[in-house]
């Protein structure tokens, strides 16, 4: 009850929520000689770089591989953005949370949503991709709007948990940083994960990013519906990281004040 009583109070500031995300996103850019280009440019630039090392020296052999490349970096930059910038959401607003009262999660949130904003960006070079090599689209696009949410809601819940850490551990942010690096490499961005063995490709799937971005990749890319284990286990690890990461930030909220 209690929590859909905050949920309830959350919606009531959906318009500072939006105001705070968009305020944030045109700031990203504001001194920049390429504008919001950068959103254009960035994926680009890592796709050109990765494609070069991965099909040329690796040999690796996947349908559209550019595209598998460019939706993986896509996917994952979102997560690295959101959660990034999640985790100062509450440390670089010192004046807001000392002097003014409002629930503090929407910075979080706000946050997350900043980062959504960059990544449709990011998108519109995958769209032009697609119609470069004239991918098909099929009905499985259904799926699309499902496995973003889980996308969003997996990132929202490491943000809240991070943000709150972060006020009092301050290691927290290189830590993550580390944890960000070694996670781009050891989900299947760059690689299909059939390339592992069955027992080594447990393990890689035990990632919730993992089964993410290949759903995205099957019904965007491939014209295949998205596995229905894939999403449920997605779905489930996505549910728990939220409620896991909520439950740490309600708990170290009230003295968020006082130790800022």
């Amino acid at each position: 009850m209690m929590f859909l009583d905050r949920m309830k109070t959350l919606y009531g500031y959906r318009n500072l929520i939006w105001t705070l995300a968009w305020g944030e996103f045109k700031q990203r850019y504001k001194n920049s000689v390429l504008g919001y280009f950068w959103s254009l440019l960035e994926p680009l630039l890592m796709l050109v770089v990765l494609y070069v090392v991965f099909s040329n020296l690796m040999r690796i052999q996947v349908e559209y591989y550019q595209l598998f490349l460019l939706l993986g970096i896509i996917l994952w930059n979102f997560l690295s953005r959101a959660t990034s910038m999640g985790l100062n959401a509450i440390l670089g607003k010192p004046g807001m949370v000392q002097k003014i009262y409002f629930p503090r999660e929407i910075l979080v949130i706000s946050s997350c949503i900043t980062a959504l904003l960059m990544s449709i960006f990011e998108s519109l070079v995958f769209i032009a991709f697609m119609a470069v090599f004239q991918v098909p689209l099929s009905a499985n696009l259904v799926y699309v709007p499902l496995i973003l949410v889980l996308l969003f809601l997996v990132s929202l819940g490491l943000s809240l948990a991070l943000a709150a850490l972060n006020v009092f551990y301050r290691d927290v942010q290189f830590i993550w940083a580390v944890i960000l690096q070694a996670g781009f490499f050891a989900t299947p961005i760059l690689y299909p994960v059939t390339i592992f063995p069955e027992s080594l490709r447990d393990i890689f799937l035990l990632n919730p990013m993992a089964h993410i971005i290949i759903s995205a990749r099957d019904t965007i890319i491939y014209s295949t519906p998205a596995a229905a284990g894939s999403l449920l286990y997605a779905g489930i690890v996505s549910a728990i990281t939220l409620i896991i990461g909520y439950i740490i930030f309600a708990h170290y909220e009230p003295r968020f004040a006082e130790e800022m």
